[in-house]
Parts: C-alpha cells; structure tokens; sequence
C-alpha cells in the first residue's frame, strides 16, 4: 500500500468518522444505554464492539472495544496507541492487541462524550502502517439523578366556591438524566396530600379544583405533590413538594344582626349630634366583601340618624333633632344593614341585608325655664315717659308646670341702664329717655331662672326699636360764606341753599323755605323756593354800597312736613364785596376782616410794616448773641480730650510746671516709632529757637516741623489717633525770644546754655540775671 492510498484511506476516515456524525452512518453513533465503542469495517481498520455502563464500579480495568488494522499478523510486529481525551488515565489500549479498557467511573451528567484518535506503527521502522483515525467514546445514560423541585416552595390562590376543575397554580420538577434516552428523564406528578378537594395532572403537574370550598369553613390548604422518574416504573426516583393554597373571599354572605332587638336611652338634655348607641350586624366575608352601610326605615328618621363606621363596620345611631321627655318619652326605630358591594352571581341566595328594631327611651332632665321664643322684638316711641312699658317677655319651667321663674336684665358696665324688667312677670319698661338720634335700635339679653332650681338658667334676646318723632327742626347742612359784588343787578342769584332734618321721615323729607316775617318787607333779597329741598338767594334791587352797609343778614325760614310740622330760622350773611361781575372771596374776606377790626387798608399797611421792622430787629438781634455764644474751637470736644491734654494760662514757670504735673505721662510708649528714632521734643523746638535768632523768625521753619509731626503721627499704625494732642505755637515775627514754653524745662541745665537771654533785650534783663546766677550755683 503506497503512501497516496494511505492519504486517501485516512480521509475517507475522517469523513465517515465526523464529531457529527452523517445520517448514513448515525447508527454506528447512537446513544444507548451503555457505554459504546463502535464496530466499522474498513480497508484497514477493524473494530470490535463492547461497552460498560455509566455506573458499573470498576474494580480494575474493564474492556469495552478493539482496535485492529487489516494488516495485523498478530506476530506482534505492530504497536497500536491511543491518544487525545482521557487517553493514559481512562481510557488504556493494549499496544499488542489494541483492546481498549476503561480504569474509571464515567458521569454523563459531568461529560457525556470523549474524542480519541488510534494510530498503528511498525515496531522495527516506528513509521506508521495506517494512518491516525479520531473517534468518539459516547456515555451512555443511567438513571443516577432524582427529580427535583427548584421553584418551591408553592404558593397559590383560588376564590373560593370555584367550580370543579379551575385551576390553582403548575408545578414542576427537573431531572438531570438524559430526556432523549430511556426514561430516567420522563416524570409522573401524583397527589400524596390534598384529596378530595384538589387534583394534579400527572404530565403537566397542573393543580385543579377536585370540589367547590367554602373559605368560611377553611381558608387554606397544604398540598403535597411527588414527582417521579422512569414514568413511575419500580425503582424510579422520586422527590415532593409542598403547595399551600388559600381560598380568597367572594361575597357570599349576607350580613346578620347579632341581636334581632336592642335598648338603647338618651337624655332630653342631649344636644343634636349626640351618639345613641351602637349596632351591629356581622358579615363572615372579609375586605370589601364585608363592608356594608346602616339605614333607618320610618318616621323616626327626622329624629334619628345613623353612620356606619367603615373600621369596625358598626352603626352608630345619633340624634338628629332635640327630644322632649314632657312630648315623648319612647321611640322604636328599624334599623337596617346592607352590603355595600354586591356580587349579582349570588343574588339568587337572597337579599344581602338584614333589620333589626331599636327600642330608645327618652330620659327626664331637669331642664331651664324655656321662653316663647328665641329673639323679641319690640317696639317704643321716642321721648316716652320713664317708667313706660316696652312690652313683656315669658318663659316656664317644662318640668313642673306653674313653677315660678325669675327675670332678670345682664347688663353691660359700660352702658348706660336704660331698661329694666319685673322679675315675676317679664314686663320691661323704660328707666331712662330714648332718643332715636342717638341710637335706634337697642340690644337686651334677658334670663329666666328657676326658683326652686337656680342653677338652671336660660336667657333670650330682646331687640327694641325706638321709633321716631318729629322733634328736630330742620336746618343749614353747612355755614354758607355769601358774597355779593357792589354793582349787581336786581334778580341775581348769588347763593344756593339746601337743608337738613336728624328725623327719620317715613315719606322722605320736604322743606319748604322762605324769608322770616320781618325780613319780607326788606327789598334787597328775596328768596325762591325750588321744590326740590333747595331754594335759591336772589338780589331785590340794583347796586349795594360798601360805605352804606357791609354786611345783610338775611333771616331763613325753613319748615319740615313732619307730624306736627316744626320750623327754624337760619340767618345767611350777605358781605358786599367791591367787583364787577365775578367775586373774589380771598378779596373779599380780607375787606370783611379789616371791616370787623375797624381799619382802613393804608391804616393795615402800616400796622404790617411796623411788625415787619420788628421781626427785623429781633432777627439781628438774636443772630449778635448767637455769634458771641460760639465757642472756641474744640469746645465740644474738650470733655473727650481732657485727660490726654494739659492746658497752661502763662508763658511759663520753670520747673514748678513739670513738678506740678508729671508730663512724661503724656508720652505712651506704644507710639514710639522703631522706623526713625524719636528726638526730644525740647531739643527740637530749642534748635529751632537758635535758628530763628541767627536768621530771623521764619514761620516757613514751624510749619516744615509740624508738617514732619503730622507725617510721624499719621504714619504710624499702632498708635490710634485720638493718642495725644501736640499743640505747636509761632509767638511771631517780631519776637527775638521766640516761644516761652516749659515743654523743654525737663531738660538738665548741662544740656543748656542760657548766654543767649542776655541778647534779648532790656525787657528780658531779669530773666537772665536769675538763670546767670542759677548756672553759677549749679556749677
């Protein structure tokens, strides 16, 4: 056999030899329940089947197949080796024979097949005599593996009363073993716990209804289902599961009253809203299945009423309308209870309500004094008499009839006591004048109380309208100012009037105006009556002088329509002003006033200028003491600074000054300034003395130094600014001594020379013999 045979034998092996294997050959492939090496008879490989179960124990090797070439001798001259999956540790050949044996347990669970290539050599050349073919060792399955259940544990629920063959809820089972060999896979469900009420496929694992239940009779159930492998044939496997199964509620019961009568009692002294009492009619449904609402049947419902109360599902009967012992004494309601939600599947069962009767008795109760009513209303003239009556209030005692009450007015202790009331009778009569004008309409609170009881109290309203009389005339709403100019002319209105009346008129008020009897015979003005509540001021004749007469009073006679009709004289001033045509009332005011004082315009001119130059006077004057008041700079703050500054009247007085006030306390360390070392102050002002008598004073020189202090001060963060006050004075240009200030007195004379005070002159002769002699004892 040439090399190229070989090579074509060896593809032809593969081909018919594939991982997956063709239909032609599918059969040499198929899975059995046993472990299977395939027997195929080729040009140069021969095969040999034998096989072992997944599960034999293997004590210590067991054959399952052969591999031999066609060109074997069996001299022993070829060797045969098997190589790839599990080759050396499982799977072992007999390199003389070929037979193959398996040293392990197999698991098709963990690996169901293996891949293995053969090949044969020569022993003498060690080249191959065929070439390497691959197969495949299949495992074939066992029923090693229980069912299991890996979504327990079940829960479930089905409505109650459902008829025979609803279904619950699905169970299922897994099996590791091979479902498309045999039946180690294939699973049965059976019922070991749940008869007569429920049922299970047995290839589906479906639970169904085997019965209709009733919740109310029990609510819940334990199923226990099995499921068992190889169909349930002896020997299978098996494994349970637990299912509980609660029946839901439908609403199929009606509720029922727990008592078919009840005795309940309230007080006549309840108020409206009061609770009764309470029923109760049980449901055995649950949720919305139970809820139900509380009726009440009869002419009892304008007394009563009742609630259901959604959390405890009772009815609460309250009190609709105040009860009367004296009236009625017992009441016997029908209440009912009906199912708020109604399931129409069982309506056939019958109405889903239930009534019971409610006897309730009205107990007695010491009660206030009741009045006829509750307000008053009454009615009284103005201006009656004291003592007169306003009408008459009445109350009783329902308890005992003809027991006497007593009456009585609250009054307030601000308000005048203008009413008072017979404490047997109720009569109210008047204490003090009523007038409308003041007030219309009064406001009373009357109490009635038992005498045999006086804790029992009950008070009404009395309202009392004083009615109105004609007692106020009519008069001017306002002051009128009239003016009419010197050259008017006869018929010319010059004012428009109109009145008021405090009375109340039922018809509504008219006036009627015109001039008072002993103005009619007066020809200047007249008056004319508009019919509407106004009446207009007219002129009787042409032109009016000032210098004649000033001012008219004119007398208005105004009537009201009351009953009796009352009357009153208003008078309207008339000023003459000197116009045209149109008045000028500032004008004309001002020629009324000068009028009324007596003066002429020049006399007031005069009287205003003499006022005038006073005010003038006066101004200068007090401006003068003003400026003589002021005070020096920094008045206002020498309270402030009078701690840091020292003041002195004289030009100096020697050491006397430093012994009388210590000034180095002035100085606060906290200003000295470590940027540029501080000088003396004294040495400074005396160099600046020197300077001044060698050149001749200079203030240029004093303002340079004050310039420099007020840079140092400003400079210096430290130091806040109100510190100290350094006060730097010039006595001048024509001064050789310059200035006399002690601030430098706290030098030693050795610092000093005073042979310059003997050039001062004459006037300083003195001054320096006694400093002359002071050097000379000091040295």
């Amino acid at each position: 056999m040439n090399f190229s045979a070989l090579l074509r034998l060896m593809v032809i092996v593969v081909q018919l030899w594939p991982c997956s294997p063709s239909p032609q050959n599918s059969s040499a492939l198929k899975t059995v329940q046993s472990f299977t090496a395939v027997r195929r008879v080729k040009r140069d490989w021969l095969w040999e089947p034998l096989f072992v179960t997944e599960e034999q124990i293997v004590l210590d090797q067991v054959y399952i197949g052969q591999l031999k070439s066609d060109l074997d001798k069996q001299d022993g001259s070829l060797q045969y080796i098997l190589t790839g999956e599990g080759a050396g540790s499982i799977f072992f050949i007999d390199e003389y024979n070929g037979k193959i044996y398996v040293t392990q347990k197999l698991d098709r669970e963990k690996k169901p097949f293996y891949t293995l290539r053969a090949q044969a050599i020569n022993r003498s050349t060690q080249l191959p005599v065929e070439p390497e073919s691959e197969f495949i060792i299949k495992v074939r399955d066992v029923n090693d593996n229980a069912p299991q259940f890996l979504d327990g544990p079940y829960v479930a629920t089905v409505p109650e009363m459902s008829p025979e063959g609803t279904s619950v809820t699905q169970v299922t089972a897994t099996d590791a073993d091979d479902p498309s060999y045999g039946n180690s896979a294939r699973l049965l469900y059976s019922l070991i716990q749940g008869q007569p009420y429920f049922s299970v496929e047995p290839k589906t694992g479906v639970i169904r209804m085997a019965s209709q239940m009733d919740r109310e009779t029990k609510d819940q159930y334990l199923v226990i289902i099995q499921a068992k492998d190889m169909v349930g044939q002896p020997g299978a496997f098996s494994a349970t599961a637990t299912v509980t199964i609660n029946l839901s509620d439908i609403n199929d019961n009606p509720p029922k009253f727990q008592q078919r009568l009840y005795y309940m009692s309230v007080s006549e002294e309840a108020p409206v809203g009061t609770a009764v009492g309470k029923v109760f009619a049980e449901d055995s449904d649950t949720g919305d299945n139970a809820a139900m609402d509380y009726f009440i049947e009869g002419d009892s419902s304008d007394v009563f009423d009742i609630i259901t109360n959604n959390e405890t599902q009772e009815g609460i009967i309250l009190l609709k309308k105040r009860v009367d012992y004296e009236s009625k004494r017992r009441y016997s309601i029908q209440a009912k209870a009906v199912n708020r939600y109604i399931d129409e599947r069982f309506l056939k069962e019958g109405p889903f309500e239930d009534t019971t009767i409610v006897k309730i008795n009205v107990e007695d109760a010491d009660e206030p004094p009741v009045f006829t009513s509750e307000n008053y209303v009454m009615k009284t003239v103005e201006g009656v008499l004291i003592g007169s009556l306003v009408g008459v209030v009445t109350a009783r005692d329902p308890d005992y009839d003809g027991s006497p009450v007593r009456y009585s007015i609250v009054h307030s202790k601000h308000l005048k006591r203008l009413f008072s009331i017979d404490e047997h009778n109720g009569a109210i009569i008047t204490t003090e004048p009523l007038d409308r004008e003041i007030a219309s309409w009064h406001n009373i609170t009357v109490t009635a109380t038992e005498t045999r009881n006086p804790e029992k109290i009950s008070e009404a309203n009395v309202y009392v309208q004083v009615l109105d009389v004609n007692d106020n005339a009519p008069a001017f709403p306002k002051y009128y100012e009239t003016f009419v100019c010197e050259n008017a002319v006869s018929g010319q209105l010059i004012q428009s009037i109109s009145a008021v009346d405090r009375d109340d008129s039922e018809e509504g008020h008219h006036f009627i105006f015109s001039l008072a009897q002993e103005a009619t015979n007066s020809s200047h003005f007249t008056v004319k009556d508009n019919q509407d509540n106004t009446a207009g001021i007219f002129t009787g004749k042409s032109g009016f002088s000032r210098q004649e007469q000033f001012f008219f009073y004119l007398p208005i006679l105004i009537q009201d329509n009351g009953t009796p009709p009352l009357t009153s004289t208003n008078t309207l001033t008339v000023t003459v002003c000197d116009c045209d045509t149109e008045v000028n009332t500032f004008y004309c005011r001002y020629g009324a006033f000068m009028y009324s004082l007596g003066l002429s315009t020049e006399g007031l001119v005069a009287v205003l200028a003499c006022i005038l130059i006073f005010l003038v006077f006066l101004l200068a004057i007090v401006t003068i003491r003003q400026q003589q008041k002021k005070k020096p700079p920094f008045s206002e703050k020498m309270e402030e600074f009078r701690e840091n500054i020292v003041s002195y009247d004289d030009e100096g007085g020697g050491e006397e000054d430093t012994e009388a006030f210590d000034i180095s306390a002035l100085r606060t360390r906290t200003v000295m300034r470590t940027h540029k070392p501080r000088r003396k102050v004294a040495s400074e002002i005396q160099s600046l003395y020197r300077q001044s008598l060698q050149v001749g004073p200079d203030s240029a020189i004093f303002r340079q130094f004050i310039s420099e202090k007020l840079e140092e001060a400003n400079t210096d963060p430290r130091v806040p600014p109100y510190d100290s006050l350094q006060t730097y004075a010039f006595e001048g240009t024509g001064s050789l001594a310059g200035s006399l200030s002690s601030l430098g007195s706290n030098t030693s004379d050795m610092d000093q020379s005073y042979d310059y005070l003997a050039d001062w002159g004459p006037h300083f002769k003195q001054l320096a013999g006694m400093y002359t002699s002071h050097k000379s004892v000091g040295n």
